[in-house]
């Protein structure tokens, strides 16, 4: 049986970011690994066995595809794997994005995170 969003998660941060990095189009392993340095300012650095095994699991589960839709040959290097969101990893992100926001809203409520951030 195909696994469900809720059944996913909550997932792991690393998971997370390589969906967060997929959101935005198809990239290969180096470009997700660059996509979330990026966007964490450099606080998180995937390191390849991380990346690599990760996606495994994601491809495993569903989360993600290999394409084989490419760029053109001058952009691109034949030995470059592709990755691609499926619609279950879209609505899987999406879920986990408003578990997380969920969460923020309960730690400012309480006081445990200052209403601006």
């Amino acid at each position: 049986m195909a696994p469900t969003p809720e059944s996913l998660l909550p997932l792991p941060p690393v998971t997370f970011h390589i969906l967060a990095a997929l959101a935005t189009g198809d990239r290969h392993g180096y470009g997700i690994m660059q996509e979330v340095a990026a966007r964490s300012d450099g606080k998180l650095r995937l390191g390849a066995g991380t990346l690599y095994r990760s996606i495994q699991r994601m491809l495993e589960q569903g989360l993600v595809v290999e394409t084989n839709a490419r760029p053109p040959a001058r952009d691109d290097d034949e030995r470059r794997r592709y990755y691609r969101l499926t619609p279950l990893g879209v609505a899987t992100a999406r879920l986990e994005a408003k578990r997380l926001a969920d969460m923020i809203r309960l730690a400012r409520a309480t006081g445990l995170v200052p209403r601006k951030v």
